[in-house]
């Protein structure tokens, strides 16, 4: 096995250090959780353990009773990466019939599929639990199988006004700003919900590089501007056994193969924007599989958004995606493009005869 980087290994052994001197000052293993998904034969579910002052309780539903500081919705955002994960930590998920076991990873973090549950389709609730007895109910999408349809959503510069890509912008809305005083792109809520209403079901994912400490900021920002509430499919920023940094682009690609597996019948309306690699991504995923993709639908950021992201006044041909056999629709917001989807659905409806 190759050594690991590093990075990896500064990092390990500065949360070594601090895990030792919370521990030995009273801190306690806490769980905490984020949205699930799955189908009736299986499910995917999220949890990270932390170190935290308070005492476990054996009854707590993820997102509501979560730390003081990550309730504080005025907070600035650096907040959220103050953060101890407990490794290598024992975890139990129960759900419906089914029980599974995982153990931390470097990041307090466990992925848990959890096959045989039994339950119908709906949301459901999941039952994370550590050794010293602190306890936390999730929540787990279970999809219908009968839905033929999901959306996959980018968050920043789609969803959230954020400029993102830009490292000292990233660095001030990520660390600094109020997430109150972040902006919804116009109309993409609206396209949600109708699409959502036109097939109730639906599922909608939120797949994004941001880090997974910053979930309770973006659901409460999705939930104060009416958006879907669907699972989030986010990443752990840092330090890797391979490199300094995770690849963004690499978890996207992952995550929407993941989706096929777990979906194989279902096909995607993928959304995102023309400022750095949604285009290509998606539109890679689209010829490879594109059975799999009902239509890409980017947003079109202004010239200064494109600046800020990328460096150029208009989105480069490197990011306008390969040519692909699904729709490729673009427009300056959320109304324009469930205008534009709603044609290419109309389209592809009179083009099979249906």
């Amino acid at each position: 096995m190759a050594r690991p980087h590093i990075a990896a290994l500064i990092e390990d052994s500065v949360r070594r250090r601090v895990d030792g001197w919370l521990r030995r000052r009273g801190w306690f293993e806490r769980v905490f959780g984020y949205t699930g998904y799955g189908s009736p034969d299986r499910a995917r579910v999220f949890a990270r353990v932390l170190l935290s002052p308070h005492e476990p309780e054996e009854s707590r539903t993820a997102l509501t009773h979560v730390e003081d500081s990550l309730l504080d919705i005025a907070q600035r955002g650096w907040r959220f990466f103050l953060t101890a994960p407990a490794v290598d930590v024992p975890v139990t998920v129960r759900l419906g019939e089914a029980q599974a076991w995982a153990t931390t990873d470097r990041g307090g973090y466990v992925d848990i599929e959890v096959r045989g549950h039994g339950l119908p389709p709906g949301w459901q609730e999941a039952l994370v639990e550590v050794g010293n007895g602190d306890t936390l109910t999730v929540s787990v999408l279970v999809v219908d199988p009968a839905v033929q349809v999901g959306l996959v959503s980018d968050i920043d510069d789609t969803v959230m006004v954020t400029h993102l890509p830009r490292m000292l912008i990233a660095g001030w809305n990520t660390f600094v700003r109020s997430e109150q005083v972040r902006q919804a792109v116009a109309g993409m809520g609206a396209m949600y919900r109708s699409l959502l209403a036109e097939s109730p079901g639906m599922p909608i994912l939120y797949l994004s590089t941001g880090a997974w400490n910053t979930a309770p900021a973006i659901t409460r920002f999705l939930r104060r501007h009416d958006f879907p509430v669907g699972p989030m499919l986010l990443t752990d920023w840092g330090p890797t056994n391979t490199g300094w940094f995770r690849s963004g682009q690499k978890h996207k690609e992952e995550e929407l193969r993941r989706l096929r597996h777990d979906f194989p019948g279902m096909r995607w309306i993928l959304v995102g924007d023309d400022g750095q690699h949604d285009p290509v991504i998606y539109g890679e995923f689209a010829q490879e599989f594109p059975e799999a993709v009902e239509a890409i639908c980017l947003r079109e950021l202004t010239p200064a958004e494109q600046v800020l992201s990328s460096g150029l006044p208009v989105a480069t041909d490197e990011l306008l995606g390969k040519r692909v056999q699904v729709p490729m629709l673009k427009g300056a917001n959320g109304f324009s493009l469930h205008q534009l989807l709603v044609r290419a659905r109309a389209r592809s409806v009179r083009g099979s005869g249906a």
